[in-house]
């Protein structure tokens, strides 16, 4: 037996006038940050004009490396090409760094190495707008460090801004007001600010950093966010030798770290929900460049910078000259997927067939089956070659992927 319950007229008046009342209700917006970009290769190629022309819609500053003092080189300026950052037209921020394990701040060095940096990039016609200071010293040398900044302050133009790196050790040390007064800005370091082996990024470590730093600066700050991967390198010597964009030149064995875009984009949602005090921006490390295999493809950065959905789209593509058959692996989603591990295709009177790419081939009467030798990834907007195939008949089977 079934009982119908009626509900009298009043009550679902009062129901309709309860839901219009709360769809009414103000929906508190999520922050939207600014986000800039930094491009950090010590030597310019070609490739940077096509990088720099697809970020230009979502990437409002550029933050380029210009200088460097290390230990033992010296003083090195980046090869920068002019006439790229020219033509781009966005704003520019120098960035000098200042390698941690110096001995001493040379105070009268490094105002002159940046103001014939500033004098040299105005002549070329860039427009910079300011100067970072990337200097990764120790808690105890921040007093000699917040001398600098104030003699550079006092010495550079009035419009042109000063910011610094920081480090959330710093969080700890009570000179952090001081060595902030005299910047207009900071831009703190969320990724590869500890032991390389622990990771290079923890999303709620991260938004623990950022809320304790807005607590303590009372100035714009901005987050550097990772997105990119390094190599981890085995050494006698007791720490892991870090590879990055260039191969180092050795046979030991190397452990791939990457910052998963999935944990970037929770510490974004994150941050707009909850937005720290002073929060300014973004900044995202580094520009991808074609065939820096470790930096995330521009399509998972750009998606990750707007809040898209993320996932991977690999479906297998044949291009077709009469009986000859090309396939290829595309992958049109906006993040890296695993390779398939089996790959099949239903076909007729083959005179031959092959398999490229980490592929081998097994071959029945009727059908053609891609096998993956070793497991692998493919980057988003990327291709792999797959094979060939000479056949009366080729079908799309399934693409399947093993776990």
């Amino acid at each position: 037996m079934f009982a119908c319950v009626i509900t009298p007229p009043w009550r679902l008046l009062g129901l309709l006038l309860l839901l219009t009342l709360s769809a009414c209700e103000p929906v508190a917006p999520t922050k939207q940050f600014d986000q800039q970009l930094y491009i950090w290769q010590r030597q310019w190629r070609p490739a940077h004009a096509e990088a720099l022309a697809q970020s230009r819609a979502d990437f409002s500053t550029l933050r380029v490396l210009a200088l460097q003092a290390q230990p033992q080189e010296g003083w090195t300026r980046a090869r920068i090409d002019p006439a790229m950052l020219k033509a781009d037209g966005r704003p520019i921020i120098a960035v000098v760094r200042l390698d941690g394990q110096l001995p001493q701040l040379d105070s009268a060095a490094i105002h002159g190495q940046i103001q014939r940096l500033l004098s040299d990039w105005q002549a070329a016609g860039l427009a910079v707008v300011g100067l970072e200071i990337d200097h990764d010293c120790a808690s105890a040398r921040l007093p000699a460090y917040a001398e600098l900044l104030k003699s550079l302050r006092q010495a550079l133009p009035a419009q042109l801004k000063l910011s610094i790196t920081a480090l959330p050790a710093w969080l700890a040390s009570p000179p952090l007001e001081k060595l902030l007064a005299s910047v207009d800005s900071s831009v703190l370091q969320v990724h590869a600010v500890s032991n390389p082996a622990l990771g290079l990024f923890a999303p709620q470590t991260a938004l623990r950093w950022a809320h304790a730093y807005a607590a303590r600066s009372p100035k714009p700050f901005y987050l550097a966010l990772p997105a990119y991967g390094v190599g981890l390198i085995e050494s006698t010597a007791g720490a892991p030798l870090v590879e990055s964009e260039a191969p180092l030149n050795t046979r030991a064995p190397r452990r791939e770290l990457q910052a998963e875009p999935e944990q970037v984009a929770d510490l974004i949602q994150a941050l707009q929900t909850d937005p720290p005090e002073n929060l300014a921006g973004l900044i995202w490390f580094r520009l991808p460049l074609a065939g820096d295999r470790r930096a995330w493809p521009l399509r998972t950065l750009q998606a990750v910078a707007r809040g898209q959905v993320l996932q991977a789209n690999i479906g297998i593509e044949i291009h077709r000259g009469g009986a000859l058959a090309e396939l290829s692996l595309h992958n049109n989603g906006n993040l890296n997927g695993a390779l398939p591990a089996r790959i099949e295709l239903s076909t007729a009177h083959c005179d031959g067939a092959d398999a490229v790419g980490g592929y081998h081939l097994q071959r029945s009467a009727n059908r053609l089956v891609w096998l993956r030798q070793s497991p692998g990834q493919l980057a988003a907007g990327q291709q792999l070659a797959l094979g060939w195939a000479r056949c009366q008949t080729i079908e799309q089977g399934e693409v399947g992927v093993k776990p």
